[in-house]
């Protein structure tokens, strides 16, 4: 992996988001605050880049963990940021309870159909509130190979952390000086109870920030658990399509 100068990297992101926002013209950015170290991260560098007034943070609860919301609350009351909740487990238990006469129950649609509410209610809010951009919380291991909802936690405006691994995540959070219990924490998208990114991908995330650093700087791959490899490069070609817009038909001219 690379050696990184975080401080110059963290406030390298910091004016990217800054000018970022200027150009748009807009407020300021809104965060869907997890409880998590992505999310933690993201809001922190927006707040330092943007001022405290002008990042809004949504704890949006949807049969969830309450320390994941505890955890929320406690990051946005150090960061002097407004904080909103906004329960959204009577939305997504009705919404389940008008559709089950139609669908059979399927639990990945049932379960990103969580992240697809709290996205609505953060563009919801943002322009409910006045102009603002919604800033999304993926790193560049999730976004490799496609480990975010569609049109659900990856529907957003701007990905201040997308070009750091989920190691440098976390080194960034020791820098930014984020609880120890949000870096600690088991990485999860509390998609269903118990559930980890890392039993659900199949991969730790330092064996995946191996591989992907790798194939994105062309390295060798050789020396690896080829199983993994193999498995990573799927995951990276089964997510293209989140990457990129719709295709469009065109018509061509004669």
């Amino acid at each position: 992996m690379r050696k990184l100068d975080y401080q110059k990297i963290i406030s390298e992101i910091q004016e990217w988001i800054k000018e970022y926002v200027i150009s748009a013209k807009v407020k300021g950015v809104v965060v869907g605050i997890s409880g998590g170290i992505d999310s933690a991260v993201t809001t922190t560098l927006c707040v330092k880049a943007l001022g405290k007034k002008n990042v809004i943070g949504l704890g949006l609860p949807c049969s969830s963990i309450p320390q994941d919301l505890n955890d929320a609350n406690k990051l946005a009351k150090i960061l002097g940021i407004k904080f909103i909740i906004l329960e959204l487990t009577n939305t997504y238990n009705e919404f389940l309870k008008n559709s089950s006469s139609l669908f059979e129950s399927n639990k990945l649609a049932t379960a990103n159909l969580k992240p697809r509410l709290r996205m609505m209610a953060i563009y919801f809010t943002g322009q409910s509130l006045g102009k603002f951009l919604v800033a999304g919380t993926s790193n560049r291991t999730e976004i490799a190979i496609g480990y975010f909802t569609k049109y659900g936690d990856g529907g957003v405006d701007i990905e201040p952390i997308g070009g750091l691994y989920k190691c440098e995540v976390r080194e960034s959070a020791k820098k930014l000086n984020i609880p120890k219990e949000i870096i600690n924490k088991p990485p999860s998208a509390g998609l269903w109870e118990d559930q980890t990114d890392e039993d659900e991908i199949g991969l730790t995330y330092n064996v995946l920030d191996e591989i992907i650093f790798r194939i994105d700087n062309d390295l060798d791959l050789n020396d690896l658990n080829q199983d993994n490899v193999k498995k990573v490069k799927e995951m990276m070609k089964s997510a293209h399509h989140k990457l990129t817009m719709p295709p469009t038909f065109r018509i061509k001219n004669n």
